[in-house]
């Protein structure tokens, strides 16, 4: 279909974003790159390609789809639609894009509604417009689904673009209408036919729908007859999961093709592999990304092209240099865990969504860097809740990170599911669950009985090079991992000692051959500690060391000696005027420690280590 003869060795997926919590923010046109169409980086730190104010009536779009043109341009297509101002109520509109680099866009809106009167008067809904070059009228025909206010049935229709791709050449026409209605259809052209891939149902007798899926309609030519073919494609069609937004794309120097679809009512975005488009293999697979999509679109690009687009949009890290404490003022954060690799300390963070909360919002986790305790680097989103498609409970609670063997596990709980284990190639990810499984549950809590007593996973490797794994509420538990970090080594223990009152966020480091294990107690939480000669104990209680974190009834800590000097990294609820005990924030402050090895009570201060410098 395409005239150019161009060497693809890279991809690029456009996409809108689906989980930032703030719609308007979402419905922002963005890129992401990739060598092997399976492990994607997005460009721009996930930030928007294009404003929607500037190109769309309504402030947002969606669904957005990319074509490489026939003339080695390129076409762009999406819905004109804005659901943080509207709702899903009516959206008659379409953006047009056009570039001849990827970098510069010209832009062009389309209201049918109101650009064509006669015909779509009554438009209430317009829906992901794709374009496909048609080689017989030597046109791009740009199609898509209309729903009418006194209709529910959903119909694709077509239209020619006009040259400069700034409109229709004429009102667009009825194209193909499904059985029982269509959305989200995308064409590709195979060996004398032209396969559109949709997102159809089934209903029965009553017109209640029961099955819906990825399904496609295939003929000779744009302008049809389209032959419907009424078996669903997808893994998840007789499941109650649920997808659309599928697209597809052929592999470069492959003869695979690609069909990928959104999992939007469970965060997850996966794909299922072809050579034929009619026989698709049976298991879905999942991409590696650090972005969280909704219906996007791919196309191969060429080296030059992969090596522009970095240049242009490539992850700049964002750098800043806190004034005090709380380190990070312009998001929420908790639960903090660190790590030294060489010459840098490296900071994993829960993430509470927003100020002023009522209740716990995580969704995902978050990841900071320096190399000398002044200058912070914020790296993108290395790990979502979403990530792990066993943790239905949809809560992102604490996690520690550890570096072994080369690679970097992060351990993570979910509430009631259980911990995970994640594993990376850097420090900054991003990170792939390791196991599809939890690797603790509650089942493993023999001494607990409430649902998250399988939290708070804390690693320490001993100097024999030996794993352990500390984690619980209520109760404290421990167990030794196996050296591919990945699985526990013998019997499940408890630690039980005089004086100890265990709430969660246990934490063990070793100093001097002595063990301290900190953790939070009592509610609100304090941080108590206690200390060994082995790291099973039995431990001696030695005191309180933090008090009750400011406006924040959850404590939980991380100890880290860095270039000479100890810190204790905690959070508090201190951000004004919207921290709290759901909208909490890290803090830094010095630890030391007396002559005998204990620890001195830790001093909270507004000016964080800057006091101690």
């Amino acid at each position: 279909m395409h005239a150019q003869k161009k060497s693809f060795e890279g991809y690029l997926f456009a996409y809108f974003e689906g989980d930032l919590q703030n719609r308007k923010q979402e419905e922002q046109l963005r890129f992401a790159v990739s060598d092997d169409a399976v492990n994607w980086k997005a460009l721009n730190n996930n930030e928007p390609i294009l404003n929607s104010d500037k190109i769309s009536q309504s402030g947002g779009i969606r669904d957005p789809h990319i074509l490489r043109g026939e003339d080695n341009h390129f076409y762009m297509v999406a819905t004109d639609m804005s659901t943080a101002a509207n709702g899903w109520k009516e959206n008659p509109g379409i953006v047009l894009l056009s570039s001849k680099n990827l970098m510069d866009w010209k832009h062009k809106s389309i209201n049918l509604s109101k650009d064509y009167p006669g015909k779509f008067a009554n438009a209430y809904w317009v829906w992901a417009p794709q374009t496909i070059f048609d080689p017989e009228a030597k046109k791009y025909l740009i199609y898509f689904t209309v729903k009418f206010k006194d209709d529910d049935k959903l119909d694709f229709y077509s239209a020619y673009a006009n040259k400069d791709f700034t409109g229709f050449e004429a009102t667009p026409t009825l194209m193909f209408s499904a059985k029982h209605g269509a959305i989200d259809g995308d064409i590709i052209y195979k060996d004398g036919l032209f396969h559109m891939f949709f997102k159809g149902n089934t209903k029965d007798e009553n017109g209640k729908e029961f099955e819906n899926g990825i399904k496609q309609a295939t003929s000779k030519s744009l302008q049809g007859p389209w032959e419907e073919h009424f078996e669903y494609l997808d893994f998840y069609a007789d499941k109650k999961t649920t997808v659309e937004g599928s697209s597809v794309f052929k592999l470069n120097n492959s003869d695979e093709y690609i069909l990928m679809y959104d999992l939007y009512s469970s965060g997850r975005y996966e794909f299922q592999r072809s050579t034929d488009l009619f026989n698709f293999t049976k298991t879905p697979e999942s991409f590696t990304k650090d972005f969280h999509p909704r219906h996007g679109s791919v196309i191969g690009i060429t080296k030059k092209e992969m090596n522009r687009l970095k240049k242009n949009w490539g992850n700049k890290p964002k750098t800043f240099v806190p004034t005090g404490n709380p380190i990070f003022t312009h998001k929420y954060t908790a639960d903090p865990a660190a790590i030294v690799d060489g010459k840098t300390l490296w900071l994993y963070t829960g993430h509470d969504y927003a100020g002023g909360q009522k209740g716990y919002n995580m969704k995902d986790w978050l990841v900071f860097s320096t190399n000398d305790m002044k200058t912070w680097t914020e790296h993108p989103v290395p790990l979502k809740i979403t990530d792990f498609t066993w943790a239905t409970s949809g809560d992102a609670y604490a996690g520690h990170v550890a570096k072994r063997n080369g690679k970097y596990y992060w351990y993570i709980s979910t509430n009631w599911n259980g911990i995970g284990v994640a594993v990376a190639d850097k420090p900054e990810g991003p990170f792939k669950d390791a196991l599809g499984k939890p690797l603790l549950t509650n089942d493993d809590c023999f001494a607990s009985t409430h649902a998250w007593a399988c939290i708070d996973p804390a690693i320490f490797v001993d100097d024999d090079g030996q794993p352990w794994i500390f984690w619980g509420n209520g109760q404290c538990y421990y167990a030794k991992l196996k050296d591919n970090m990945i699985e526990i080594d013998g019997d499940i223990k408890q630690i039980n000692f005089d004086g100890f009152s265990f709430t969660e966020a246990p934490w063990v480091h070793k100093r001097k051959n002595k063990y301290y294990l900190t953790y939070a107690t009592g509610f609100p939480e304090k941080i108590a500690y206690a200390m060994a000669d082995t790291v099973e104990g039995p431990y001696e209680y030695k005191g309180i060391l933090n008090e009750i974190a400011g406006n924040s009834n959850t404590n939980h800590q991380a100890v880290a000696t860095f270039k000479g000097k100890d810190y204790f990294i905690y959070h508090n609820g201190g951000i004004q005027t919207d921290g709290s005990s759901y909208s909490r924030s890290v803090c830094i402050d010095k630890l030391e420690y007396n002559s005998d090895g204990t620890i001195k009570p830790i001093i909270m201060t507004s000016k964080g280590i800057s006091a101690s410098k």
